[in-house]
């Protein structure tokens, strides 16, 4: 995991809002795509969404490797959003990966690009500060605009 290909530092951080419902469920997303099918573009996040996601149905695993999921829907709409990596396979730790365990389905949330602290340029995950999920603060019903000053 040391080759250049395999740095994300230079990727943009993102606001992942709710596509039904326009919920903020994280601002620390991160464009992705999956490991078992680099056709499938996804939203992921190192750290868990807290108060804006919940477990729904029983754990399973793909067809395409072995690691052990479960759904994740909002818990404002109720509408699934994504999953969360239970158990990653061997196979897919040993590949380039970002380490995020929390995925976003790109059909069910969209993604805002973060601005820096200069309000000018977008916010790098590489500048990203490690434990920043914020709790505290409703979120919902603001605009693009105003979450990324």
């Amino acid at each position: 995991m040391s080759g250049s290909s395999c740095t994300f530092e230079d990727r943009c951080v993102a606001v992942l809002c709710c596509r039904f419902c326009r919920q903020v469920l994280s601002s620390r997303g991160m464009k992705a795509v999956l490991l078992a099918d680099t056709d499938t573009d996804l939203y992921s996040t190192d750290i868990p969404p807290s108060g804006t996601v919940d477990f729904i149905g029983s754990c399973y695993f793909t067809e395409i490797c072995k690691c052990k999921l479960k759904n994740i829907a909002c818990l404002k709409c109720g509408n699934i959003v994504g999953y969360h990596v239970i158990s990653p396979c061997k196979p897919c730790l040993l590949s380039c990966n970002n380490g995020h365990f929390w995925m976003f389905h790109s059909q069910a949330v969209f993604g805002i690009n973060r601005l820096d602290p200069s309000g000018v340029n977008v916010l790098l995950w590489g500048n990203l500060p490690d434990l920043e999920e914020s709790t505290d603060e409703d979120t919902s019903c603001i605009s693009e605009e105003e979450y990324i000053r």
